[in-house]
């Protein structure tokens, strides 16, 4: 199996497509394994794809570009700016705010850092911020997105594990919440050295109350979510069904912005997401067969246990393991690979698989926004055009503090659990 992984990381280093790079690489295990059928190899990636809790994803990634389409995302723009353009550092602040409002609807931290470049980030470049500095708080900022529902990478790591997905959901929102403290908390230190200054005067309750109302829709989206799945509406993938109807009855009843021309944009853009990501996951398949087939969770748990069965030392070496990982592969092959031989481990040592699931998606996405594969970074530094090394060096400190906040997730589990336990009843 160490080839495998060998050739993994080989194929990744010369820029094959995550994808191509996980299926070919399983597929040498089984040129290594030739009592192993052939067959297995085009079953595999087929049965991947026929697991039922995964139609969830093209349904969430569906309503999420609709409701983009519908006006709900120039309504939370309004509403962040009330909210935030007074502090220190203005649009920034903004920024900040935003993602963490977008978390409630769009769920991808790609497509927030996208939208928030060409709206925010071409803005705050005009108001004088550097384009450095622009990109790194878009760019991390939009790692807020994917931690509270509906998240994607949630739904991936509740299948694989078998963790209830409500429950991640509502795990997400003390972390997505402490996220865009210590994120606003550095862009006003870093922005006091910087001097850049607040967007407009403190709003009046009016103008916040007319923000808040305007966008209550927006608001009411993750409440009845995960209130449908509390209360046995809908399961986790029949949510992702009412989500879809949900963004189609704002756009056309209430906003009355959806025209035929966008829902098309919507479906074109829809397939081009789900394209990319299922097909990730189907050969994955062939590659996680792999490492079922030699064991390899079992003989990783009892190395990581001959180490230390400590759960906060674990916690803490798995994190700064996933942090360097995350360097090098995609947030998505990451929980699809990862999940199965981690999972068993940390339950081993008594940590809740909820705690340890938001723990483990913070730390994944800052794969996002770090080279050398870092996605969002790509995309934002191409829209803004701005140098990958300019910003490499503005990103450092919105990078220490979501580590910092992972790290205080490890160790204030309840940080996680409380919300679940609350809406849920304690497991």
């Amino acid at each position: 199996m160490l080839w495998v992984f060998i050739l993994f990381f080989l194929f990744l280093i010369m820029g094959m497509p995550v994808a191509f790079a996980i299926g070919i690489a399983g597929v040498l295990f089984f040129l290594m394994n030739p009592q192993l059928p052939f067959t297995m190899i085009i079953q595999l990636p087929i049965s991947q794809t026929q697991n039922f809790p995964l139609l969830a994803i093209p349904l969430f990634i569906f309503a999420a570009n609709l409701m983009n389409e519908t006006g709900l995302t120039n309504r939370l723009i309004k509403l962040a700016g009330v909210l935030a353009g007074h502090m220190r550092g203005g649009l920034a602040q903004v920024n900040v705010v935003l993602s963490t409002l977008m978390g409630g609807v769009s769920g991808s931290a790609i497509a927030d850092a996208a939208m928030e470049a060409r709206i925010l980030g071409t803005e705050m470049i005009k108001k004088g911020f550097s384009t450095s500095y622009t990109t790194a708080v878009t760019v991390i900022t939009a790692c807020i997105t994917p931690i509270i529902s509906p998240s994607i990478g949630l739904i991936l790591y509740g299948t694989i594990g078998q963790v209830s997905i409500g429950r991640l959901f509502a795990g997400g929102i003390v972390p997505g919440l402490l996220m865009m403290i210590f994120l606003m908390i550095t862009v006003s230190i870093t922005s006091k050295k910087k001097g850049y200054l607040p967007e407009r005067p403190r709003p009046s309750l009016k103008e916040v109350a007319i923000a808040l109302v305007d966008s209550i829709w927006a608001f009411l989206f993750p409440i009845a979510l995960i209130g449908g799945i509390r209360f046995g509406l809908f399961t986790p993938t029949e949510a992702g069904a009412f989500a879809g109807v949900y963004a189609f009855m704002v756009g056309m009843l209430f906003y009355r912005e959806l025209t035929w021309e966008k829902f098309k944009r919507t479906l074109e853009m829809t397939i081009t997401d789900i394209g990319s990501i299922m097909l990730i996951i189907a050969l994955s398949g062939i590659f996680g067969y792999g490492l079922s087939y030699e064991k390899a969770g079992d003989k990783f748990c009892s190395f990581m246990l001959g180490i230390t069965s400590n759960p906060h030392l674990l916690l803490l070496m798995l994190v700064g393991a996933l942090f360097i990982a995350g360097m090098f592969i995609d947030s998505t092959a990451i929980i699809l690979l990862f999940t199965a031989i981690l999972l068993p481990l940390v339950t081993e040592v008594g940590v809740n698989p909820v705690h340890f699931g938001l723990v483990f998606m913070l730390v994944i996405v800052l794969g996002l926004v770090t080279p050398p594969v870092g996605v969002s970074m790509y995309t934002v530094c191409s829209i803004l055009d701005c140098p990958l090394e300019e910003y490499t060096k503005d990103s450092l400190p919105f990078i220490a503090a979501v580590v910092l906040v992972d790290i205080l997730l490890i160790f204030f589990p309840d940080l996680v659990l409380f919300v679940p336990n609350l809406i849920f009843g304690a497991e």
